[in-house]
């Protein structure tokens, strides 16, 4: 009862039209058919049933558009089928009910002969038509209001999260302490310097590279995480592990969202080489970043805008919510993969 108080109250200003409409059309058909106007003219019990009519058919439409709409998209197969469908129920069900009526106010003759209820379905038809139409044309016009909001929404958020991502690869501190173990590695091992600063560019190039992808393929993101974890581990050694356990690989997922769930785990957790941080990433049916806990002491609270961020653009994009699970010795975020085109 409350959700269909709820869906009055955001199509008010449609169901008001609707009325008016039927309003109208009373007034019309009354002054066509008795040709003077008075106080019978404008009463409102006609556009009131049509109305309350009108209100069955939309319910008929959009119980069928719940149970056989496979895409939000416009096909028009799909809504031929429903428009014609519910015109046929509506008609059926309102004759059954004005037989009972007949029956019961024994009017069956005058409501049932061939002329009256050939020129009744013909009415009928018409108006349910016309209605029908009103609430076809006003349904696709809010699913695409809807649709605009959800990309303006996906844009503006897509573009504050690359700017995060790039502030993050970007950030003096991080490109300091790089620069510093780049600095002792010429002056211990010439090869291992070059390795290391080769890493290092093709990290902020595939950054460039994605910067204005929606969507990578997992295997181009585990490419790009495993050089990521290299320059991680010239600094922190064997404090911090990555595994990677890779039983599929088809498929797409956000691009730099791995990044963000390996520093994830970093951030908020302190690795040493007695006790590492273990940061297994699983691939089958989704994508699953897990680590051990082992808290840093004197950490702000983390806001968990990022992974929030991260949420909002996989439910735009797939209707599908990632899944974060913290237990007290358990970190875990579960990505949904998304099928290719």
């Amino acid at each position: 009862m409350k959700k269909i108080l709820t869906e009055i109250q955001q199509n008010k200003y449609f169901l008001l039209f609707i009325f008016l409409f039927s309003y109208v059309q009373t007034i019309e058909i009354r002054f066509q058919t008795e040709r003077e106007i008075n106080w019978y003219t404008f009463t409102p019990e006609a556009p009131v049933l049509y109305f309350v009519n009108a209100g069955i058919l939309f319910l008929i439409m959009r119980f069928l558009m719940i149970y056989w709409q496979k895409s939000d998209n416009f096909n028009f197969k799909e809504i031929f089928k429903i428009f014609g469908t519910s015109l046929l129920l509506y008609l059926v069900m309102l004759n059954i009910f004005k037989l009972i009526i007949a029956f019961v106010f024994n009017t069956f003759e005058r409501n049932f002969n061939s002329q009256t209820f050939l020129n009744n379905v013909i009415s009928d038809f018409l108006n349910a038509f016309i209605y029908g139409s009103f609430f076809l044309a006003f349904y696709y016009y809010r699913k695409n209001q809807k649709n605009q909001k959800q990309i303006e929404s996906f844009n503006e958020m897509l573009s504050e999260t690359k700017i995060n991502q790039l502030k993050n690869q970007l950030n003096p501190h991080f490109l300091f302490n790089n620069l510093n173990i780049l600095d002792q590695l010429i002056e211990e091992d010439k090869t291992q310097a070059s390795d290391f600063l080769n890493e290092f560019a093709d990290i902020y190039r595939y950054v460039l590279q994605v910067s204005d992808k929606k969507l990578v393929e997992i295997d181009e993101e585990l490419a790009f995480v495993k050089k990521y974890f290299k320059l991680i581990q010239h600094k922190y050694g064997k404090s911090y592990q990555l595994e990677i356990k890779n039983n599929q690989s088809q498929g797409f997922i956000v691009p730099l969202s791995l990044q963000l769930l390996l520093e994830n785990a970093i951030q908020h957790n302190l690795g040493t080489e007695t006790k590492p941080v273990f940061i297994t990433i699983r691939i089958d049916k989704n994508l699953t970043v897990s680590n051990n806990i082992i808290q840093k002491r004197n950490t702000k609270s983390p806001s968990g805008k990022a992974l929030k961020n991260l949420n909002e653009q996989y439910f735009l994009l797939t209707e599908s919510q990632i899944k974060i699970q913290n237990t007290n010795d358990q970190f875990s975020v579960t990505l949904p993969i998304i099928p290719g085109a």
